[in-house]
């Protein structure tokens, strides 16, 4: 887009005083306003132009960027992609965890063992003596420009010199070779929510690994497993029953539910194929599930 230069809007040049300035602005604005039947659009830019020529402040920005346009719109879109740089190379570390269908159903309370990163303690994570890359002046990052015709492309590269770290180590730390991190066993201790399912997913701030002068987030990614013959399959908790002769003798099943033994009754005729069905006795999600009672037949020896 290419914008008006209110020198020439106004019709002055680069060096003219205040009074020249005022000056232009009120002979054009008397020639253009609307109410004498100027242009509208003509008219709005000669008072913009006025607006940023009679004030010093924003004249001199002006003039600045109008000589200078890679530290205007292109130097903030450098520090935008900079910053947008930075924000991107935030780190997580992402670990499983098996967590058992009774665990999901409960929501209690579980400890987990992990290995992270933390900082070294002798160079306390700088990873040992620093200085700022010559090469990138501490950006880590060059932009360049790349044309194509009438378009100008910008490209980010990495610095090869200090690998996008804006700094090279000078003395490397004696203890951690220059990492600036030690390994570490960690102990956590979560609240897993009620109905916690396959490959969820639960966000620990600052738990993750050291990098970078900050610990990262850590991702428990969840495997849900089978626990105690009980499942879970969308919200329905799902419980294989292995019968004995003496259950169909009793005609009923003692099922060790999680919020309390159940003793539900067996049809008269008992079909193995098609299971029992306790309804809301599942997950309490926003489906409330029941309990599905898989039966199978236990055969024993005479």
């Amino acid at each position: 887009m290419v914008l008006d230069n209110y020198y020439s809007v106004l019709g002055i040049n680069e060096d003219a005083t205040q009074e020249e300035i005022k000056k232009a602005y009120r002979k054009l604005a008397k020639e253009n306003h609307p109410d004498v039947g100027g242009d509208d659009v003509k008219f709005k830019k000669i008072s913009e132009a006025y607006e940023t020529l009679s004030d010093n402040k924003k004249r001199n920005e002006y003039d600045y960027n109008q000589k200078n346009p890679f530290d205007n719109g292109f130097g903030d879109m450098f520090n935008n992609m900079f910053n947008m740089r930075n924000r991107t190379r935030s780190h997580t570390t992402t670990i499983t965890i098996n967590i058992g269908a009774l665990e999901s159903y409960i929501g209690e309370k579980k400890s987990i063992n992990y290995q992270r990163n933390t900082k070294c303690d002798p160079c306390n994570g700088t990873g040992g003596n620093k200085v700022i890359c010559d090469s990138c002046k501490g950006k880590g990052a060059f932009f360049k420009q790349v044309s194509n015709g009438m378009f100008v492309q910008v490209v980010q590269m990495e610095c090869p010199k200090c690998k996008g770290q804006g700094k090279m180590i000078t003395k490397p730390c004696y203890q951690c070779q220059g990492s600036g991190v030690k390994k570490e066993l960690k102990n956590l201790e979560i609240q897993l929510p009620h109905g916690i399912d396959n490959g969820q997913f639960l966000r620990l701030q600052g738990m993750g690994d050291f990098f970078e002068n900050t610990f990262g987030d850590l991702i428990i990614k969840v495997n849900l497993l089978p626990e105690k013959n009980f499942e879970k399959v969308n919200s329905h908790l799902v419980y294989n029953y292995f019968m004995s002769i003496k259950d169909l003798e009793l005609g009923e099943l003692k099922i060790p539910h999680p919020d309390g033994e159940l003793i539900v009754k067996l049809p008269k005729i008992v079909d193995t194929s098609k299971p029992l069905r306790v309804k809301s006795k599942g997950f309490k999600l926003e489906v409330i599930g029941d309990l599905i009672i898989n039966q199978f037949l236990r055969h024993e020896r005479l």
